[in-house]
């Protein structure tokens, strides 16, 4: 069963308003086995993505007809997909506001097509471990483990349907974001730095921009906090990185 969902061909959706770089990463995905899609707009890109439900986007932020900020966002309601946006060299509102949209990554043209397949396969990689659900219980208690339950106060994640409870309310999270919270309720109390959770979540084999562990974590505050401004659960460890509070 696990062999057949590696062989599984992945299917890549490009959106760039410029031929010449679709064509370039066409190539490079179809070398590395990946089945592709094509859009040089936005319109025509969501219309593609809720249609065909690629397993993962290259998105670039500029386009005609629909931006890709709001292909993003419309993506993203739909299907809970990884995407990569690609964005000017400079362009950090663009970036900021992306992750918060929902984007799970974000490259800078111009950019190394070997770095860009990189982080291809580790965003790949990371969605079809979170799909698989016996994966996910590597890191728990034994207690835990029993059940696929972490419960830590008033936090408490179901390991199988990816669902998180907080007093008891189902909170609606991204895989990703599910994936923090998970990585961080397996070690009650424990700081976790940036640079691991940007390793052990997002399955990079190199340090990228912390950034996106930061926007990532404030999603989940607004989600899971009542006073983001004065967290109880998800805790900022000053200069350092991040941990669960607990009681115990």
């Amino acid at each position: 069963m696990e062999e057949n969902l590696e062989k599984e061909v992945r299917k890549v959706l490009v959106v760039d308003d410029e031929q010449a770089i679709i064509d370039v990463l066409v190539y490079n995905l179809k070398k590395e086995g990946y089945e592709t899609l094509e859009a040089n707009d936005g319109i025509t890109a969501v219309n593609i993505a809720l249609e065909q439900k690629p397993d993962l986007m290259l998105l670039d932020i500029m386009l005609p007809k629909l931006d890709g900020l709001s292909v993003c966002k419309r993506v993203k309601n739909h299907l809970n997909i990884p995407i990569l946006m690609l964005t000017a060299k400079d362009a950090e509102i663009d970036k900021i506001v992306g992750l918060e949209l929902g984007a799970d990554d974000y490259i800078t043209k111009p950019f190394s097509v070997r770095e860009l397949m990189a982080r291809v396969k580790a965003n790949l990689r990371k969605n079809e471990m979170a799909s698989i659900n016996k994966e996910i219980v590597q890191d728990v208690s034994e207690m835990n483990k029993k059940e696929n339950v972490i419960k830590v106060d008033d936090l408490q994640l179901d390991l199988d349907r990816f669902e998180v409870r907080v007093r008891g309310e189902v909170i609606d999270l991204t895989i990703r974001e599910f994936e923090v919270l998970k990585f961080l309720a397996a070690q009650p109390g424990q700081v976790v730095t940036r640079e691991t959770l940007l390793e052990k979540v997002w399955g990079y084999e190199y340090y990228g921009d912390i950034r996106t562990v930061d926007v990532t974590v404030r999603r989940i505050r607004e989600k899971i906090e009542k006073d983001t401004s004065n967290p109880k659960i998800l805790i900022t460890k000053r200069g350092v990185g991040y941990y669960i509070a607990t009681k115990k």
